[in-house]
């Protein structure tokens, strides 16, 4: 039997979180923060999710003035389900006036057999901060991956900053293996971070690691694509691209 669930995260100036509600597999706890006036907020998986034929969702805000961080205490897994249906999975996240997001999951792993179609929709104010961290795998170890549909969409202030979509594995358009796209890595990653110092300081533009780039956009923000032969080296280099473009921001 699939579930339908719908987790949601409202945080306010200050540190308070308003709104902290859980339901089926999602279930989102307040943790420590590292900074004062600051709240983080982990999600953690109350049941194997999402499975075939699954419909969770995940609706974060913080309001204005807000400094908010959530993170997971686990990687989440695709698997197949009994019906074959895929898997959808909505992330909406919005940034009101002054506020910072640190949006920083675990991996997302494309279990083989699995299908999951994943769509992550971010409203930031003009003023607003956002680091965003997306981390996908490909199988686990030693395992043929399954279909992964992954879509972030970003508006500024109304305004597109960043539309993509990315298909893998089996039933994906051909190619998405090759050397065009994901050229035989079994991990892809991307590190968005929207800033208004980007405004009178862009990033310029420049390969970080073999198979990683850093793209300034228009908007402004800097954008930190990279493949990887695992998780682990996948995470080292978005961490190290997050260090250097948050460098001595007060958070």
């Amino acid at each position: 039997m699939s579930v339908r669930a719908t987790a949601r995260i409202v945080a306010a100036a200050g540190g308070a979180l308003p709104v902290l509600e859980s339901e089926g597999p999602l279930a989102v706890r307040r943790t420590r923060a590292r900074r004062p006036g600051a709240a983080r907020v982990t999600v953690v998986g109350a049941m194997s999710a999402p499975l075939g034929g699954d419909r969770l969702a995940l609706e974060v805000r913080a309001g204005d003035d807000a400094r908010l961080t959530v993170d997971a205490a686990a990687a989440t897994v695709s698997l197949p389900g009994p019906s074959g249906a895929p898997a959808h999975y909505d992330v909406r996240l919005a940034v009101g006036e002054r506020a910072r997001l640190d949006w920083l999951p675990e991996q997302l792993i494309a279990a083989r057999g699995s299908s999951l179609r994943t769509r992550t929709t971010v409203d930031l104010a003009a003023t607003s901060r956002l680091v965003l961290r997306e981390e996908q795998v490909l199988g686990r170890t030693d395992e043929e991956p399954g279909t992964l549909v992954t879509r972030l969409t970003v508006r500024r202030a109304g305004r597109p900053l960043l539309d993509q979509e990315l298909a893998c594995g089996p039933g994906a358009p051909a190619g998405w293996d090759g050397p065009a796209v994901l050229a035989g890595h079994r991990a892809v990653g991307q590190l968005l971070v929207v800033d208004g110092a980007f405004e009178t300081g862009p990033v310029a533009p420049r390969q970080l690691d073999t198979a990683a780039v850093l793209t300034p956009l228009a908007g402004p923000a800097a954008l930190v694509t990279a493949l990887a032969p695992d998780a682990r080296a996948l995470r080292r280099v978005l961490d190290d691209a997050l260090a250097e473009l948050t460098a001595g921001d007060g958070g």
